[in-house]
């Protein structure tokens, strides 16, 4: 049985979500955190393809976002409700990175649901990733900041290399 990895993906989809939030409502931001999930979930799933790994990081722990706050400039962004931000330790940093990124590249989202088709994380039910894979028109307009490759360049960048050799793709740059 995987080990569960949701406070890594919960903790990295909050953070992305307020790092590139959306604006228009609480139904654009639904759909936003819906896409977040979808490619942080996938990107966790790459990166910890085992429940060994997944083991070990939840054990360990992921890291914590400093590093992205620094970069982004979203620091302590007061939330009602979340205590000194003790949730941002359980943010993954490679995960965040390859996040975006495959929220920017369509076909970067859909080699990586491909890849992570039959790993022990998709083995224990059924996941559906079409607002990654082939978001509609209200998906793009709901997370264009979470979309927009210039925007996300400076994280989706931290990590790309590790992501395109997991995924055994060349470098497009």
């Amino acid at each position: 049985m995987p080990v569960d990895l949701s406070p890594l993906i919960a903790a990295t989809t909050w953070w992305l979500t307020r790092a590139f939030p959306a604006g228009g409502g609480a139904l654009t931001a639904a759909v936003a955190e819906a896409q977040a999930r979808q490619a942080v979930t996938v990107a966790a799933w790459l990166r910890y393809p085992t429940a060994m790994d997944a083991a070990l990081v939840i054990m360990a722990g992921p890291g914590g976002s400093a590093r992205l706050d620094r970069i982004t400039g979203v620091h302590g962004d007061g939330v009602a409700g979340i205590e000194d931000g003790a949730w941002r330790s359980w943010v993954d940093e490679v995960v965040a990175s390859w996040a975006v990124h495959l929220l920017a590249s369509p076909q970067g989202a859909r080699d990586a649901v491909d890849a992570v088709g039959n790993c022990e994380h998709a083995s224990a039910g059924t996941a559906e990733f079409r607002r990654l894979t082939a978001p509609s028109a209200h998906d793009f307009a709901a997370s264009a900041l979470l979309r927009h490759p210039d925007l996300v360049q400076p994280i989706a960048c931290l990590h790309r290399a590790e992501l395109l050799d997991r995924l055994r793709l060349p470098d497009p740059r």
